[in-house]
């Protein structure tokens, strides 16, 4: 059901003009619209009904009687969406950027699921950003600002928070992605191009896919394709299984025309619990680190520097050397990588990237010793290193 309330309409027609007309007459409408919102006693939208069906709508447990005249598969459809629908929200960003001249407003949108009752809401990285506002949506209408708990780029994972009855939140259920299989049914909900809790049903496509973050460069491990509709909008949707359990979080779309193509991408629920709990628990995610720089050449990677007291230091590894060359009456300063070590393996497996070498430090905890496989002026020796925590 979309909602064409006047006050709505008239909110969504501000933004879009708000955000078409840009600058600081552009800003100052965003600003008035967002910061009129919210009002001391509460958010003062209230009037978005929720979608799909009547007993969603009402809240009221489904009719068995009813759900016979379905078939076994149907039947599976209906009681995943009843079970889940109530949990996903809608969320809507601004954020300010500035061109040549001007700070322009950008406003966009995406969806996210309830981790709890105390307002926890797990969405994308890549959907909230850098953004200056940040409202959330819930099931029933209800439209409350967010605040940013932490966030996960290399993961593509964010948690922000509501201050929102305990009642109106319906926690999502963790499953296990480590048991996945190809060709099981998956379901996911969320708000393409904005159509509130829309549900689309497919098949598990594959397994331990590689993504790369388009925040960081990283590569993403083990997500988790599928060919269930995504369009613009699911991007932060839960995935499911046919109990309704969390599986992943959809993320990205492979597509030539920026639509669903049949080949959509999650965060499997695994990684997401992982980093979720650090994230609650430090506000951000603590990685195990080997403390030093380096670049790719020929053959490996080449350290550039490394911290001092760090992890590489303490092991006895060399970055680059600063010299002070003096020439025809001049003196200046040159970087001498000729005792510099490179990094061939870790743990007898071959990088010759960063984003392999990373991969393999961060699957570690801080404080774990891990075996590098180096080469120093041609001669090739183990060190080992005690990870630091980054």
């Amino acid at each position: 059901m979309i909602d064409n309330s006047p006050l709505r309409m008239l909110r969504t027609g501000l933004l879009v003009f708000g955000s078409m007309l840009g600058g600081a007459a552009g800003a100052w409408i965003m600003l008035q619209l967002w910061g009129n919102v919210f009002q001391s006693d509460g958010p003062l939208l209230q009037s978005l009904p929720a979608s799909g069906s009547r007993h969603a709508e009402l809240n009221q447990p489904l009719d068995e009687a009813q759900l016979e005249k379905f078939s076994p598969e149907e039947q599976i459809n209906i009681r995943v969406y009843d079970q889940v629908n109530r949990s996903v929200v809608n969320i809507q960003t601004i954020t300010f950027v500035r061109d040549f001249f001007n700070v322009v407003p950008e406003a966009g949108a995406g969806s996210g699921w309830v981790l709890d009752q105390q307002g926890h809401i797990v969405t994308n990285h890549h959907v909230i950003g850098d953004s200056q506002r940040i409202e959330v949506t819930l099931w029933n209408g209800d439209a409350y600002p967010a605040t940013v708990v932490g966030q996960d780029p290399p993961n593509d994972i964010a948690v922000i928070k509501i201050d929102a009855p305990a009642e109106a939140l319906v926690p999502v259920s963790f499953g296990d992605s480590s048991a996945l299989l190809v060709g099981q049914k998956v379901l996911a909900i969320g708000n393409p191009f904005g159509l509130e809790r829309t549900l689309t049903v497919g098949v598990l496509s594959s397994l331990n896919r590689m993504l790369r973050s388009p925040e960081t460069g990283r590569m993403i491990k083990s997500v988790i394709q599928i060919d269930a509709a995504l369009n613009r909008g699911n991007s932060g949707g839960p995935l499911l299984d046919s109990q309704g359990k969390l599986i992943g979080m959809n993320t990205a779309i492979l597509s030539g025309t920026g639509q669903n193509a049949g080949i959509g991408f999650a965060v499997p629920a695994n990684t997401v619990r992982r980093v979720v709990d650090q994230i609650l628990q430090f506000g951000k995610v603590i990685r195990a680190s080997a403390s030093l720089a380096m670049t790719p050449v020929q053959g490996g990677l080449r350290v550039i520097q490394v911290e001092p007291g760090g992890a590489a230091e303490r092991a006895g590894m060399q970055g680059y050397e600063r010299k002070v060359v003096r020439s025809d009456f001049r003196v200046y300063q040159i970087w001498d990588d000729s005792n510099a070590d490179t990094i061939i393996a870790v743990e007898g497996k071959r990088v010759t990237t960063e984003d392999e070498f990373l991969s393999a430090i961060e699957e570690r905890q801080p404080g774990a010793e891990v075996n590098l496989e180096v080469v120093r002026n041609g001669k090739r020796r183990t060190v080992t290193l005690t990870l630091d925590a980054d």
